[in-house]
């Protein structure tokens, strides 16, 4: 169904039944942020202008778009050219991620002094210290005359959006969301596939940063197999970063059990999620983390630290994986032994639970939340 403009100011020359246009002031453009998009357009007939930063050498995807969705380089970009861009295109909604860009926030403000909806995405969760507290305290006298709404990925980010004075009805949940297209089938194909043997072999889907632990990961399982204790598992690591020559070639990175295998588009993980069993997550800091959702719906049982925020929608202690305490090596040498330990039988009917739970959200429903944002008052 299409939604159209109505009850506003229009173009010369654009009918009141033109599309609904959304205006999209991004920092890292990922691959399953069009997946939403992209089902919007399609599914509700708005119109898309995306203005992204240039792309993370860390995490270089891959970027194409459909018909109804126009990119811009913010590089190419003055504050200027921002706020003639927001003119040209007279949004009905415009999501921003990038606090941090003050020409994103002076083109936010100039939508506001308008009366227009603009809203502020994040999926920064609340903890609590001396910094956010000031935050808090500064934005109740600031976001209003930025933001409209707040679109936050989980339940510890709505408590931050509320403490930055939004209104409860005006802050919604669930802004990241996996390309569940291309994940799901996967997982349900391994479900059918994996009738009797369950593969023995951990996955690591990350950045090679410090907040990833790459090297505390490596550090226990090369631990378990020294001990004895790894039985015919493996663990093999997926991504690149600054860490990477530093953690694949250190005595624990460098053990024969363990594979470092660089960057892989999203089209390129089919074939190494046919040949993994369990994902893991050690991460001292992890603001949301849609790569959970997405090894959740190809069917993996998960091995996740405390600080993973994914976890409150994707993990089920017990049901579908285990959750540690993150920076602790005694802690998560557990939970992967109490992994080890399951039979494949269990492994299984853990990889169901996650499939199931990674199924519950996705770009259909994203792009529905956009559009209800997009009609509701200013």
């Amino acid at each position: 169904m299409a939604f159209v403009r109505r009850g506003r100011a229009s173009l010369p020359g654009m009918s009141d039944q033109s599309p609904l246009r959304i205006l999209v002031l991004y920092t890292e453009l990922a691959p399953y942020v069009l997946a939403g998009l992209e089902r919007a357009v399609r599914d509700h007939g708005v119109k898309v202008d995306v203005v992204r930063w240039p792309v993370n050498s860390e995490a270089p995807f891959k970027i194409s778009v459909s018909e109804g969705i126009t990119l811009h380089e913010r590089r190419t970009l003055s504050t200027a050219d921002l706020i003639a861009l927001a003119d040209r295109v007279q949004p009905d909604l415009t999501l921003c991620t990038g606090w941090i860009d003050k020409g994103y926030l002076r083109v936010c403000r100039h939508l506001r002094g308008r009366g227009q909806r603009v809203v502020m995405c994040s999926d920064t969760a609340w903890h609590g210290d001396l910094r956010q507290w000031v935050a808090a305290l500064v934005a109740r006298f600031s976001f209003g005359r930025l933001f409209s709404h707040a679109w936050v990925t989980g339940d510890r980010q709505r408590t931050y959006a509320l403490r930055l004075g939004f209104a409860p009805d005006r802050v919604r949940t669930g802004f990241y969301a996996a390309d569940t297209s291309l994940f799901l089938p996967i997982g349900e194909r391994l479900l059918r596939s994996r009738t009797d043997a369950w593969p023995h072999r951990f996955l690591c889907v990350a950045r090679y940063i410090p907040a990833k632990c790459h090297q505390l990961l490596c550090d226990a399982f090369a631990e378990l197999c020294t001990n004895g204790r790894a039985g015919d598992w493996e663990l093999w690591c997926v991504g690149t970063g600054e860490l990477f020559e530093q953690v694949s070639t250190s005595v624990s990175g460098s053990h024969p059990r363990i594979k470092h295998m660089g960057f892989k588009q999203a089209s390129e993980m089919e074939t190494i999620l046919d040949q993994s069993g369990v994902f893991v997550l050690a991460s001292n800091y992890e603001p949301w983390g849609v790569v959970v959702q997405e090894h959740a719906c190809a069917a993996l049982p998960m091995v996740l630290s405390d600080q993973v925020r994914a976890s409150e929608r994707f993990l089920e202690p017990g049901r579908n994986g285990v959750i540690f305490k993150a920076d602790d090596m005694t802690a998560l040498m557990n939970a992967l032994r109490s992994i080890i330990t399951m039979t494949d039988g269990q492994l299984r009917e853990m990889g169901k639970c996650s499939n199931e739970l990674g199924s519950a959200w996705g770009p259909s429903e994203w792009a529905t939340t956009l559009v209800q944002l997009a009609l509701e008052r200013p």
